[in-house]
């Protein structure tokens, strides 16, 4: 039984101010395997404390100090990438090969992006009018991570917030409480002085308002439901300090007559269940032209059908269960909405698969001949769950694309590069899709609407992290 009884603050392992705890679950198995100390606000204030007083040295470094720095990051974040997965493996369920090389290897892609933005960013620039303008770090950074994606979206808020001399008060998903432990060790040993990054377990209720709130944090970055991301604002609006959301996705997946219907439609399916379906842009919404409609139909079912779901400490290409009972009642609530709703369930349905009975796996399910006012063509679900709805005509894809109020994402497949430029032209999301390609490390990912705002990855991930000083050139007093 693992016990994680200390935070990371002002470089040391510290007892918490609290004696709460929480177990740390196996979903696999629904078998606890730990427990987790929860912090206060009293922990709030000690980290931010320490983050404060680290920022009035860390701030005055070089971009070299910096680059050094990460550059040390990177070689303890390859030695830990084995403990990264096994972590991510035991505590949110990430099959083995996936969380090793994806979910663990994430942290260390977009660190790489990051130096480079860091390396090509203009730290100063003179405007055309002859003043200057300077880029100067933000200050204290509340960074609040999700349980779906763990060290990405660690990497995607701690790395810029050390790049560009801010320091960090980090509060993980209490669900997923080892690999953050782990990135702790590895900032740790790469040497950061201490307070420039500090570690507070505890949920969002408690340890989460708290930084919101806290007057001492000049920023605060959240990723996770919309529904929480609205309550960082609002907490945040209090002391007036710069927020930065990354929420959920419903996103629409276009596939027009003239696209390769063989490829696409099977890796639209599996790229719908990756990660168990827990991707807040994965591709949920399938939109297919009315003309290819039945052969899509086929091809989606026998993908579905194909999909293998497994123990996740086993290497393959399976999925694994969602990450706790909850999400599991979640998904199962709304697999029987759809059937309520009339949507034709092509393939899976309610209950387990078929020699699944401990742990929170869910079957791989496709509705089809779904209407845009369907609860399941509305709400995210965050399981391995699909919809199909056919269109008739170009502009009723982008019509039906459009009709969410989430802009996370959005995928297009056609053979015709003139309609996939009018139509990418007209979708209203922040990150899309190309017959099955999409952006790399140290790209922009954000959305538009309730997705939430700015953008995480590359200069524009820095950029965030970032305040704009302005002054006129030197001029000497005339005589």
């Amino acid at each position: 039984m693992l016990t994680l009884d200390k935070f990371y603050i002002d470089g040391a392992w510290v007892t918490p101010a609290s004696d709460a705890t929480m177990a740390i679950m196996n979903p696999a198995t629904a078998s606890q395997i730990g427990t987790v100390s929860m912090g206060s606000s009293a922990d709030v204030d000690r980290a931010v404390a320490a983050a404060k007083r680290a920022f009035e040295t860390f701030s005055m470094t070089t971009r070299a100090e910096r680059l050094a720095l990460l550059e040390n990051l990177s070689v303890h974040t390859k030695a830990r990438l084995g403990d990264l997965a096994e972590a991510m493996t035991a505590e949110m369920g990430a099959p083995a090969t996936m969380s090793l090389e994806v979910q663990a290897h994430s942290g260390l892609g977009h660190l790489e992006d990051f130096i480079a933005a860091l390396k090509s960013m203009e730290e100063e620039e003179t405007l055309p009018n002859g003043d200057i303008v300077s880029r100067e770090p933000i200050g204290v950074c509340g960074l609040i991570t999700p349980w779906n994606w763990p060290i990405n979206q660690i990497a995607q808020k701690v790395v810029p917030a050390l790049a560009v001399g801010a320091t960090c008060v980090l509060k993980p998903s209490e669900h997923t409480p080892l690999s953050a432990q782990i990135y702790a060790e590895i900032v740790d040993a790469a040497g950061y002085p201490a307070g420039v990054f500090n570690l507070v377990q505890g949920d969002g209720p408690t340890v989460g308002a708290a930084m919101s709130r806290h007057p001492d944090i000049d920023m605060m970055s959240f990723t996770g439901s919309t529904r929480a991301g609205t309550l960082v604002s609002k907490d945040a609006a209090q002391t007036i300090k710069r927020v930065t959301l990354e929420l959920g996705g419903k996103s629409p997946n276009l596939v027009f007559a003239d696209a390769n219907l063989e490829a696409c439609v099977p890796s639209s399916v599996a790229e719908c269940f990756y990660n168990t379906g827990q991707s807040c842009n994965a591709p949920t919404r399938l939109l297919v032209e009315r003309s290819c409609y039945d052969r899509v139909l086929e091809l989606a079912k026998a993908a579905a059908e194909a999909q293998a779901v497994g123990d996740p400490a086993q290497p393959g290409d399976h999925i694994g269960p969602v990450f706790d009972k909850i999400q599991y009642d979640r998904v199962q609530t709304m697999i029987g909405v759809g059937i309520e709703e009339g949507a034709r369930l092509l393939v899976g349905g309610l209950g387990k698969p078929d020699g699944f009975d401990a742990g929170w796996y869910v079957k791989p399910t496709i509705f089809c001949d779904v209407h845009p006012d369907m609860r399941i063509s509305r709400e995210e679900i965050f399981g391995p769950v699909l919809v199909i709805t056919p269109f008739d005509s170009e502009e009723e894809a982008i019509a039906l694309a459009n009709d969410t109020e989430y802009g996370l994402a959005a995928y297009v497949q056609s053979g015709d590069e003139a309609r996939v430029s009018r139509v990418v032209r007209r979708l209203r999301s922040g990150t899309i899709q190309i017959n099955g390609r999409g952006p790399d490390y140290g790209s922009p990912f954000g959305g538009y609407k309730q997705s939430g705002n700015g953008r995480e990855g590359g200069v524009f991930g820095l950029e965030d992290y970032l305040e704009i000083k302005v002054r006129p050139p030197f001029t000497a007093w005339a005589d």
